[in-house]
């Protein structure tokens, strides 16, 4: 894994080749063959993953199949600061490969080069922010009207 492998996400646009460098000895490469778990619905998230090749099918129990995922996609990035159970699972619906970043390694990366998790958590928030943003017109549908108790 290199820096150039790097530069189709989003989220690591705004690393110097330098930090790229760095995060990229950071990275676990993972391939895997159609039909094959990158993770379940309910594990613990233990690191985010970068799609490089293939694509990804996610779906959850309650709502089948919500769409799928190919290169340059990043799943799970807030498992790197809020551990917790995986929302979907995703599997490979072609053969796949992907690089894992580790909980840990991000950890020891806030220790060792803080400027780079500085700029990974920013793009991390700048995205969930518009993640966010996106969802508030369906979210204000799906909530029941609240009363006006301010003046008018």
């Amino acid at each position: 894994m290199n820096a150039a492998d790097l530069k189709p996400f989003g989220l690591l646009q705004d690393l110097c080749d330098e930090e790229a460098e760095l995060l990229a000895e950071e990275l676990e490469t993972r391939e895997l063959g159609p039909g094959r778990a990158l993770f379940e619905q309910g594990a613990e998230g233990d690191g985010l993953f970068l799609v490089l090749e293939g694509r990804l099918t996610l779906a959850c129990r309650e709502l089948g199949e919500l769409g799928a995922v190919g290169p340059g996609a990043v799943l799970g990035a807030l498992s790197l600061v809020a551990p917790g159970r995986r929302e979907v699972s995703a599997v490979a619906a072609e053969p796949c490969r992907v690089a894992w970043l580790e909980h840990g390694a991000f950890r020891r990366l806030m220790d060792d080069a803080p400027r780079l998790a500085c700029r990974m958590l920013e793009a991390l928030l700048r995205e969930t922010a518009g993640q966010l943003r996106e969802g508030l017109p369906v979210l204000r549908q799906a909530l029941p009207s609240a009363p006006n108790d301010g003046p008018e």
